[in-house]
């Protein structure tokens, strides 16, 4: 607590001692002014987390950034605030065009078709018009589509079976020719595990809920079968692909990588310990095929990539987490690149913070001409995403690296000048910034290194999205077999596959390929892969019935 003084202690004072008084007070005030600013930007930015949106957008409209945008000019109060995001991707939207004659017939020709007449009896028009006083004009169509249910099929399956009389073959069997069956016993099919996986890992629909809508349908499957059928073509059929897909991704150029949490239920932790999915992809400007692997960890600890990447000889982009970059120092063959949108991500939250009201003090702000600033790089980069790798290159040396340069200088600049709160947002994307210059600077150099890692965390979108849905996992062995599916579901996605046709396939194929001691050879799945270009139609296709 600060002392105080009484007005005879402060009249007895010399001239010196009240002066030090006085530097006191300002230097608590000046901290007291800094503490009470940094907890209004925490408390905005909680309550902007907590209610708003979480968008990093950056485009630039008339010199402005898309997010704090100007008002329209006209007003009507009796109309609702729109949200500003919402207002600018509706100025940017092109006009929308009226559909053309027959539009509505080439959406749906892929569809299965089928002719409902409505005709009027021949009574009807000698009552309205007269006996034979009528002629037969051009039909009026019109296009609708009809919704039917999941349809079941109960496969009998008869084999015929011979067995030899006479001779050499006497009492030798000999049975029709027919299709393994995926689980011994088991009423499962292709198209049947294909669908519920389809459901859970591309729908991110509950096993719950999926049984559910199966009873509702006539059919009851157990959440315990159909677990146990997800399990085992996991374990069974898809790990040799999930291993071959690996292989083939570690030998890209440039690699991305990021994690998510996960609860697993029974890991021999506490309850409530955080699990970690990794996810491990090509770069998203490599000429490579597309490719996605996921994987199960109990910890975020920098053994578990740096053992992934061992092997590996090129770039991995990431985000700034020290794990990555200790990785980098321990293998010599990788190459750590940070991602930019990281960069700008502590800027963006500093003008949530401000509050989108308060316009004048977004644009004065540090923050904002930051992500000027980098808007303007990712601006020229989004320039060149069609280019090849070397075109992409000379053109960032030329155009994107004297901004990039021009950046750094104005952040070291504002940092040496402490004209910042030294615990706010702004002033932790300034210290980020410089303190991952060497690795944020690296896409100058090579032009398979993408800009940022969003790539990675479009990847885990949909494990995220399905997270929400069944918040967690059982078992280590239910984890492990869901990062091996989402590997596939989500590279056949990449690949844009359908993904319920191309798992039916799969499903389909690997089994004649197993071995009599339950192995699938290596050699045998490239024509498998999601990126393969002999797959059946149906595996390219959108799914029509």
């Amino acid at each position: 607590m600060c002392q105080k003084f009484t007005p005879d202690e402060l009249n007895r004072m010399n001239h010196q001692s009240k002066n030090d008084i006085i530097f006191q007070m300002q230097d608590r005030l000046d901290k007291l002014e800094h503490d009470y600013e940094t907890l209004i930007e925490q408390i905005r930015l909680a309550n902007q987390q907590k209610f708003g949106r979480s968008t990093e957008k950056l485009s630039e409209i008339a010199g402005q950034l898309s997010f704090f945008n100007e008002p329209e000019a006209f007003c009507d109060e009796t109309a609702g605030e729109p949200d500003i995001d919402d207002v600018i991707d509706e100025c940017l939207k092109k006009p929308r065009r009226p559909k053309k004659k027959g539009q509505r017939e080439e959406d749906l020709k892929d569809f299965p078709q089928e002719e409902v007449p409505h005709d009027v009896s021949r009574d009807t028009l000698d009552a309205a018009f007269g006996e034979g006083n009528w002629k037969t004009m051009p039909d009026e169509i019109y296009w609708q589509l009809r919704f039917e249910p999941a349809k079941w099929i109960a496969e009998k399956h008869i084999i015929k079976v011979y067995v030899g009389t006479d001779g050499l073959h006497q009492d030798e069997f000999l049975r029709g020719d027919h299709p393994k069956t995926l689980f011994k016993g088991s009423i499962a099919t292709a198209s049947l595990e294909a669908a519920i996986i389809n459901s859970k890992y591309v729908n991110s629909m509950p096993i719950d809920r999926i049984s559910k809508d199966f009873d509702a349908n006539g059919l009851h499957l157990s959440r315990q079968t159909m677990s146990n059928w997800t399990v085992w073509s996991a374990e069974r059929y898809f790990t040799p692909v999930y291993d071959y897909m690996k292989a083939r991704q570690l030998q890209a150029h440039v690699n991305q990588c990021d994690e998510t949490t996960v609860e697993v239920i029974h890991d021999d932790r506490p309850a409530g310990s955080k699990s970690y999915m990794w996810v491990h992809l090509t770069g998203e400007l490599s000429p490579d095929p597309k490719i996605i692997v996921y994987e199960y960890q109990k910890t975020r600890h920098s053994d578990h990539p740096k053992e992934y990447y061992k092997d590996f000889k090129g770039i991995l982009v990431t985000d700034g987490l020290a794990q990555y970059h200790k990785i980098a120092r321990e293998l010599e063959h990788l190459e750590n690149a940070n991602c930019w949108a990281h960069a700008r991500r502590d800027f963006t939250d500093a003008i949530k913070a401000i509050g989108k009201g308060n316009q004048k003090a977004i644009k004065e702000s540090t923050a904002y001409k930051a992500l000027v600033r980098i808007g303007a790089i990712y601006d020229l980069e989004g320039a060149l995403r069609e280019l090849t790798p070397e075109e992409r290159l000379k053109e960032r040396q030329t155009s994107i690296k004297p901004l990039v340069e021009e950046y750094f200088a104005w952040v070291k600049e504002i940092l040496e000048n402490k004209t910042l709160l030294p615990k706010g947002k702004a002033a932790d994307g300034l210290h980020y910034s410089v303190n991952q210059e060497e690795y944020l600077k690296l896409f100058l150099t090579d032009g398979e290194i993408p800009i940022d890692d969003s790539a990675s965390e479009r990847a885990l979108r949909n494990f995220t999205l399905g997270r929400k849905n069944w918040m967690t996992i059982n078992t280590v062995r239910g984890a492990q077999a869901s990062a091996v599916i989402y590997s596939i579901t989500e590279t056949a996605r990449a690949n844009k596959l359908n993904v319920y046709y191309y798992i039916k396939h799969l499903l389909t194929e690997l089994p004649r390929l197993l071995d009599v001691n339950g192995n699938i050879e290596q050699s045998q799945l490239e024509p498998l892969m999601p990126w393969s270009k002999d797959l059946p139609v149906d595996c390219y296709s959108k799914r029509r019935n």
